[in-house]
């Protein structure tokens, strides 16, 4: 992120650079209107009303028009003009904020993004006592693996989200090599651990499901439009979940970590539902409850034996088996 004097010069005027001239010139007392600050500012007159109407009504300046004198002027005294007033941590915010948008590059909410970010910049003061280079230098998002979406077909799925509109998909599922037929109601486009997913109803179940848009071949809408349940509430639906699939079942599910793998354990919260106790060894263990073990069986395999399952005896089970297909696999290697 940029101050003005660091982006060089503008195209057009900032908003903030434009009411101080039009306060300066109502302090002049020479009654400027429409017109004439629109010629000296090179805007339409357009602009300037637009100008005009926000000092007055947000920035509660005392403007009032004399039709005598065909112009503006304060009709109280006005000892300064209201500056924007930004902190150096409210700053730092903004452009780590603006970092973030690294993660929506290619995505259809990128330049609405980046018009929002240089609108604000727009509006700081010339004078900035931090230093914004070198935050810049200093601060990055990365990630290692970007989900591969195209852009179209989440535009459509976005936009018959919004407006309540059914949609014909063609979706393939995990490890499936031909795409099926599916017509769905999408209640909710979500972003979950930095992957996009589509949570919807599946006319042919009659069942919500989820959807990964990366596997849709084609969608398109069918011309119907739906009401969407009052009922439905993501945040209840994945309450119990490890990631983004829910099941029916309840499962009271406790690991051990070592003391190694303990440390990054404490460092995030995993669950709404968690709770760890410590053990004198320096290991911890991680209790929460699920609808499903098929996310968290994934999970367990990533950290290589320095978790372990503790209950239920179903998850137990599944790491074994797991553990023992990925030993199969490698033996004639």
């Amino acid at each position: 992120m940029r101050t003005k004097k660091e982006l060089g010069a503008p195209r057009s005027r900032p908003p903030l650079e434009r009411m101080l001239r039009i306060h300066q010139e109502l302090l002049s007392g020479k009654f400027p209107n429409a017109n004439t600050l629109a010629k000296k500012m090179e805007v339409s007159t357009k602009t300037i009303h637009r100008d005009i109407e926000f000092m007055r009504d947000r920035m509660e300046l005392p403007i009032d028009y004399n039709s005598a004198k065909f112009g503006y002027f304060y009709y109280q005294d006005v000892r300064a003009f209201p500056s924007m007033q930004i902190t150096e941590g409210e700053l730092v915010a903004l452009l780590i904020a603006e970092k973030a948008l690294e993660q929506y590059r290619g995505t259809n909410f990128e330049k609405p993004l980046l018009s929002a970010f240089h609108k604000m910049e727009n509006m700081l003061p010339d004078t900035i006592s931090l230093n914004l280079s070198d935050w810049e230098q200093t601060i990055s998002f990365r990630t290692t693996a970007e989900p591969v979406v195209s852009l179209e077909i989440f535009d459509t799925l976005s936009k018959a989200a919004a407006q309540h509109r059914t949609l014909r998909l063609e979706y393939r599922k995990p490890g499936s090599r031909a795409a099926e037929t599916r017509v769905v109601d999408p209640y909710h486009l979500a972003n979950i651990n930095g992957e996009w997913f589509l949570f919807a109803h599946d006319h042919a179940r009659d069942d919500i499901r989820t959807f990964v848009p990366a596997r849709m071949k084609s969608v398109e809408t069918t011309g119907e439009r739906f009401t969407p349940p009052k009922k439905f509430s993501l945040e209840q639906r994945l309450r119990d979940s490890f990631g983004v699939h829910s099941g029916k079942g309840e499962y009271h599910v406790t690991i051990r970590f070592d003391p190694l793998a303990a440390d990054y354990i404490r460092e995030k919260r995993w669950h709404a539902s968690q709770k760890i106790k410590e053990l004198k060894d320096g290991g911890l263990d991680l209790s929460f409850k699920l609808s499903s073990l098929d996310e968290v069986q994934r999970w367990v395999m990533t950290w290589a034996g320095r978790a372990r399952v503790i209950e239920p005896r179903e998850l137990i089970e599944s790491v074994r088996a797991a553990a023992a297909g990925l030993v199969e696999s490698h033996s004639e290697l």
